[in-house]
């Protein structure tokens, strides 16, 4: 009878329902997004195939393996072969990275997450890292693809966190309020180096390091080149390569890889005066002279990153002109800037 009279009053509507009590869903564990010895043939591989496609400048080919501000910078190498007599083209020497003494920086990923890895890598077997380098995986393709690399100049690395498996700690490289800089103050920062000498912010962001002062020197040396006869100048320029890569460091801070894009503007001083572009140039220039050129830069930066209020060290930069132009001068005989 108990049973009925309830199922009675629940035919009216009227009273509550049992509800099941929801149960949260686990939150997806990160995993490896290699195996080490995955890792190591991602870097073999790219060896073989960069081989391949820089003996034949094949573009098509090279863009199997290589992938955002990498792939650009290794197009416009190309470019600029091309353009060049070929008697002044240099034979290519095949290379490949050492793998046995290859530092690897693994992270954990969720599913969902882009997913990348770092690598210390050295040209020469038996020697010390002398790079940094980013492999990511493209979605689409499935692929593994280089797409950053620094050459380090002597710097040594920072020594990176690992967690208690010996994986490498990926953190937000922009956005990041646990460190000092994120990857969008330290590229301002970089550009500032070469468009004042540091003034404004590079030398606020940056402790004086050697790849910091040679930015530097790049605009003092170049803005003063032309003397009385022209001017030179720099500035950002229009950057496709947002994406950024940075790695917990055991001190609580970070490594962080990024690009950045700059322009540098050549311009006489007056009419009368000529650019007359030299044969690295031709690619894009074509042995036209001009009243004034201006170059793009596409370039791929790390940094060391304090978790606190201090100022970071730019351990690395590596650049390409991608890019030059400017209106021709006129056909009458001209001085040269």
């Amino acid at each position: 009878m108990l049973s009925g009279a309830a199922s009675a009053c629940n035919s009216g509507g009227d009273a509550p329902t049992a509800k099941a009590n929801p149960t949260t869903p686990a939150a997806p564990k990160p995993v490896p997004v290699l195996s080490d010895a995955q890792a190591r043939a991602v870097i073999t591989h790219y060896s073989e195939i960069n081989n391949e496609a820089n003996e034949h400048r094949d573009r098509a080919l090279l863009d199997t393996v290589e992938d955002g501000p990498m792939y650009a910078m290794s197009v416009s190498d190309y470019t600029e072969t091309e353009g060049l007599p070929k008697a002044d083209r240099k034979p290519y020497k095949p290379w490949s990275y050492d793998t046995s003494s290859a530092k690897l920086y693994i992270p954990r990923f969720t599913a969902g997450q882009d997913r990348w890895f770092a690598a210390a890598l050295s040209g020469e077997k038996g020697k010390d890292p002398s790079r940094v380098a980013v492999f990511a995986e493209q979605p689409k393709d499935k692929r593994w693809e280089l797409v950053s690399v620094v050459d380090l100049n002597g710097t040594t690395l920072p020594d990176v966190a690992l967690d208690k498996d010996g994986y490498a700690i990926a953190v937000a490289a922009t956005g990041n309020k646990h460190l000092a800089a994120d990857a969008d103050v330290l590229r301002t920062a970089v550009i500032d180096n070469f468009a004042t000498g540091g003034t404004n912010t590079g030398d606020k962001v940056f402790h004086p390091t050697k790849a910091s002062k040679q930015q530097i020197k790049v605009h003092d040396e170049t803005t003063g080149k032309f003397g009385k006869s022209g001017t030179t100048s720099f500035a950002a320029g229009a950057n496709r390569f947002k994406d950024a890569y940075a790695l917990e460091t055991a001190d609580g801070g970070a490594l962080v890889l990024f690009a950045h894009t700059h322009r540098q503007t050549d311009a006489v001083a007056h009419s009368g005066l000529q650019i007359n572009p030299d044969k690295d140039d031709n690619a894009w220039l074509h042995g036209i002279p001009r009243t004034s050129v201006t170059y793009t830069f596409v370039c791929i930066d790390a940094a060391t990153v304090p978790a606190k209020a201090a100022p970071s060290r730019l351990i690395g930069y590596t650049c390409a002109r991608t890019d030059a132009s400017g209106p021709p001068a006129g056909s009458a005989p001209t001085d040269r800037a």
